[in-house]
């Protein structure tokens, strides 16, 4: 929980919005953690991108890979555990996660 904590505060401080935490262990392989937040361009979402990848390995979390930085619609950061998406309002409505993972427990902070 300090790892989804620290990656809910620092994109709060880079003005992330609608940022949802679900947990998605009992559901997939895949991770234990979905963190969901919208950026309001792709410009910002890069540079909360670039900003959550410095700090977390700062703080001693591995950023495994990270796709999408390039058009910066939809960027993912895999911490292996967690992976992080971050939408433009446009993409995000359109892929659903939400939606899609609604069986999810949602984790509150």
């Amino acid at each position: 929980m300090e790892k989804l904590k620290l990656i809910k505060e620092l994109l709060e401080n880079k003005k992330a919005e609608n940022i949802v935490i679900l947990d998605v262990s009992n559901l997939t392989n895949l991770a234990d953690y979905f963190v969901i937040a919208t950026a309001n361009s792709p410009t910002h979402a890069r540079a909360l991108a670039d900003y959550l990848e410095e700090e977390l390995e700062k703080r001693g979390y591995t950023v495994d890979h990270v796709e999408g930085k390039e058009y910066g619609n939809w960027i993912l950061l895999d911490l292996i555990d967690t992976i992080v998406h971050i939408f433009t309002p446009e993409t995000r409505e359109y892929y659903g996660l939400e939606w899609i993972w609604a069986d999810a427990k949602r984790v509150e902070l």
